[in-house]
């Protein structure tokens, strides 16, 4: 390590070394999986991270399928932040995690689709944006004002800068926030026009609360689904998961 009065670092020689262990440790869950496997019984334990939106709206269906098959496996769920789903598993600080599909996956990651969500303008519903967009191809002077509550980062965030720069305007920014259930809060209180997957409206108690835009061109829709490092797959545990998703 390497240590100040302030922090404790890895030294190049420790991140070969973690690097060595994890490698390591996965081998021997491999070999022990197998073994289980043979038996007839699966044990053991496979981390997962999803959203909190992910988690009642895919994950109560493929947890249910897997404690049925494999009562014995501990499944330890983490919730957070989904742009950080793909860091976690390249990590190696999850078995499995359940995000949005980026536009390049990154190598020896493995990706199996869950579902497509289209990525949506909302507004409040009885608020002054309400009648904003009508299918038509969209202006900029009609959005040149119009304050916007998006994600600081993330998929969405860079497909909404893309669709401003594309029009030809920079987006009038009130608000960035770190998850979409948030961002549809503040739509629904009349604080101007958010962007949010339509799963995230379809799972959200306030949905009753926010209007879907018509807006031309749509955006790019989100791909949802599982993420593995490749060579995890070997595990029976995180097989069996990862199986539980059809192609």
């Amino acid at each position: 390590f390497e240590r100040n009065n302030r922090s404790v670092s890895l030294t190049p020689a420790g991140r070969r070394f973690l690097g060595y262990a994890r490698d390591a440790l996965g081998e021997w869950d491999a070999i022990r999986g197998a073994l289980m496997e043979q038996a007839g019984e699966l044990r053991g334990e496979v981390s997962l991270y999803c959203s909190v939106t992910a988690s009642y709206s895919f994950l109560f269906d493929l947890l249910a399928r897997f404690r049925r098959d494999h009562p014995l496996v501990e499944i330890k769920l983490h919730t957070g932040d989904p742009e950080e789903a793909l860091g976690r598993v390249l990590s190696g600080a999850e078995d499995i995690a359940i995000g949005a599909r980026p536009e390049q996956l990154p190598a020896g990651l493995a990706f199996r689709l869950i579902t497509v969500s289209p990525l949506q303008f909302i507004s409040a519903a009885q608020g002054e944006y309400a009648g904003l967009g009508t299918g038509s191809p969209a202006r900029a002077a009609d959005w040149r004002e119009i304050p916007l509550i998006l994600s600081e980062r993330g998929l969405a965030r860079r497909r909404v800068d893309a669709w401003f720069r594309q029009l030809g305007v920079p987006p009038n920014i009130y608000a960035q926030v770190a998850g979409n259930e948030a961002i549809v809060s503040m739509v629904s209180l009349g604080f101007g026009v958010g962007v949010v997957p339509r799963i995230v409206l379809d799972n959200s108690p306030l949905a009753h609360t926010v209007r879907v835009l018509d807006v031309r061109p749509e955006l790019a829709p989100y791909e949802v689904g599982l993420f593995a490092l490749e060579k995890r797959l070997t595990s029976p545990l995180i097989r069996a998961f990862w199986s539980l998703q059809s192609e």
